[in-house]
């Protein structure tokens, strides 16, 4: 057999290789998962930075974060009130009547619960009969002294006699002075009946129903001042220099998103937390509308002053 024109086989090299490409898989096809991709040409390197995604807002490539604001101290905090009173009875007796419940604003001096008076007036009237008493008796002395004084100085009576009489003129001016005194306790008593708020503020607590019998001393009510409110949170001991009486303070809290509420700083304890090395700061703020509430936790920004940045 005579041998193949050149021609024929230089035309047939092309589909050779191609089918020689095709063929080839495995490994050697693709990289393997995981390997680092090769060597971008120099050329095409100014490509690749370009087409990368842009680093968060905030933040920077490579999971680097932004140097934070040093203007602005962040932390948690706690609303607290800035007089909790607690309200307790004053004399023992059965609650006739109770006049607010927990929740409720209430007014210095407000009634709040009234204890049964029936014998507490009854003291009352015994008393004034009692300083009635102690009234006659002590001008019927001062008229039986006044003779008495008389005849002395024209000696128509013993000394012995005047002496007597003059003592029982200071004894009756001593008598009505307690009956007084008895009657002034026993109207106080009264009063005391009705307990009346001693601040302005919110019922925190009611710990007496209608019927229950209440001894002296025995707390009815928990009473808590809400305007101004109180704002305590906790900062770094590295920034014992920075917080300072009359900082102003931002405070945003979960039942108002979005909404900022303004305070300033008022106390500063400068003993440190020997756990977690962090010091104790107080905040007022006039909560005048009275939306913030003891107990709300909030988020805290602290403006450190311009001479300490």
């Amino acid at each position: 057999m005579s041998p193949r024109p050149r021609h024929v086989l230089l035309a047939a090299l092309p589909f050779v290789l191609v089918l020689a490409a095709c063929g080839r898989k495995g490994p050697e096809a693709a990289p393997k998962a995981g390997a680092a991709p090769a060597a971008l040409p120099d050329d095409v390197k100014p490509l690749e930075s370009a087409l990368a995604p842009a680093p968060p807002a905030g933040g920077s490539a490579a999971g680097a974060t932004a140097p934070a604001d040093e203007r602005v101290l962040l932390a948690t905090g706690e609303f607290i009130p800035l007089v909790s009173s607690e309200l307790v009875a004053r004399v023992t007796g059965r609650v006739a009547k109770v006049l607010v419940d927990e929740g409720a604003r209430v007014s210095e001096g407000q009634p709040m619960l009234t204890l049964e008076t029936d014998y507490l007036r009854i003291d009352v009237a015994r008393a004034e009969a009692e300083t009635a008493r102690a009234s006659a008796l002590l001008a019927d002395a001062e008229r039986d002294f006044a003779r008495k004084k008389e005849l002395v100085a024209k000696e128509s009576v013993s000394k012995a006699a005047f002496e007597r009489s003059e003592a029982a003129f200071e004894g009756a001016k001593a008598a009505r002075l307690g009956a007084e005194a008895g009657l002034d306790l026993a109207k106080q008593r009264l009063s005391d009946a009705v307990l009346r708020s001693p601040i302005d503020g919110v019922v925190l607590e009611r710990r007496a129903d209608v019927g229950e019998r209440l001894s002296e001393g025995t707390v009815t009510f928990v009473v808590v001042q809400t305007a101004p409110l109180r704002l305590r949170f906790r900062v770094p001991e590295r920034f014992l220099g920075a917080a300072e009486r009359g900082a102003k303070v931002h405070a945003t809290v979960d039942p108002y998103p979005g909404e900022t509420f303004d305070g300033t700083v008022s106390v500063v304890v400068p003993a440190l937390d020997p756990a977690s090395r962090t010091f104790a700061v107080e905040a007022l703020f006039p909560n005048r509308d009275g939306r913030l509430r003891t107990g709300l936790f909030a988020r805290v920004e602290l403006e450190r002053p311009a001479a300490k940045r």
